[in-house]
């Protein structure tokens, strides 16, 4: 049975893994402490924060029967939030999200999505790779320490394009139309309160602004009673800042919030900030209907991730979902 090196443990590494691991040898390396990606939870006891992606919905009928055992093990529950849409501080519309097009998230986190799906996978966690050498036909997996973590067959990077780049070999045929991915940052603002905002709304999408989202983070189900918000900078916003000293950005950030929800969030009981560096794709060049699929099938290489298609978490499953099936099924793996 060959061996499969997949790096980054998101959404589109963890499900790449789940559809080879029967026909290969598959092994993740993941430079974080978690799985997941930015399928994520920050815990500040009491208070518990999804500072990464909000929800996901499921519009194909795969992912679709990919969430079923999911939910069937309570590793995500339906978020029937009140929504409303913002031009800076007017409501602008307004609408209940329900059964008809379901919002899921993770129970009793969003990290619980990536720590389901991680059962029974091999997974080295805080492990940064340096380099992919070729020897005697095989792909030997070097990590920042310099130490070789491993000879296999294939090498499937999952990070995100810049990160790639930096150890992926070149001779990777869609090497330039990975370098050429270009993704935009944001920054995550986390709230929590002793005592309840009197909002109308679980979530907002926040327009002429330079915070792009809102949402009461406790609203969500199997969350604690503790009061917490969620406010995601806006992507422009984030890059012209990015390397802005951070309590400057969260100074600002906090601001713009009390001016667009009415209440002074600098009385929170709890305040921090996360950057995402690389969050959502920059006007992207490549989609998945548009362009071939990253496998290199003579040098025995792939790279996909939510990149690909808009840096959500259906598109980082179809992304991985699609590769993962082609490489099944077109290239012969021997046992």
């Amino acid at each position: 049975m060959q061996r499969i090196a997949i790096i980054g443990a998101g959404m589109a590494g963890l499900t790449v893994a789940h559809i080879l691991k029967d026909v290969a040898e598959v092994v993740l390396f993941e430079k974080s402490r978690s799985v997941g990606g930015r399928m994520a939870t920050r815990y500040a006891d009491p208070f518990h924060f999804d500072h990464g992606a909000q929800f996901c919905t499921a519009k194909s009928s795969a992912f679709q029967q990919f969430l079923q055992p999911l939910l069937k093990q309570n590793a995500i529950a339906r978020w029937d939030a009140c929504f409303v849409e913002l031009e800076y501080n007017k409501v602008k519309r307004e609408y209940q999200w329900g059964a008809d097009y379901p919002h899921y998230v993770g129970t009793p986190g969003m990290n619980a999505i990536g720590k389901y799906l991680a059962q029974g996978l091999t997974i080295y966690l805080n492990t940064h790779i340096k380099k992919i050498i070729d020897h005697h036909h095989k792909w030997q997996i070097v990590n920042d320490k310099n130490e070789n973590l491993g000879a296999f067959e294939w090498v499937i990077t999952t990070a995100p394009p810049a990160q790639s780049v930096v150890f992926f070999p070149e001779i990777f045929s869609h090497f330039n139309a990975l370098n050429s991915n270009k993704m935009e940052g944001c920054f995550s603002l986390m709230l929590g309160f002793e005592k309840a905002l009197p909002l109308q709304w679980d979530a907002a999408l926040v327009r002429g602004a330079d915070i792009s989202w809102i949402s009461v983070n406790s609203s969500k189900p199997g969350r604690k009673n503790d009061f917490t918000l969620i406010v995601n900078s806006s992507n422009a916003w984030a890059e012209k800042h990015i390397n802005s000293d951070h309590e400057v950005v969260k100074s600002y950030l906090c601001d713009a919030t009390s001016n667009i929800i009415g209440y002074d969030v600098t009385q929170a009981n709890h305040i921090a900030l996360h950057r995402w560096r690389y969050a959502n794709i920059h006007d992207n060049p490549l989609t998945t209907e548009s362009k071939p699929l990253m496998i290199d099938r003579q040098h025995k290489l792939a790279a996909c991730g939510d990149w690909l298609d808009k840096g959500r978490i259906e598109a980082a499953f179809s992304a991985g979902y699609t590769l993962a099936h082609q490489i099944k099924s077109n290239i012969e793996i021997k046992p």
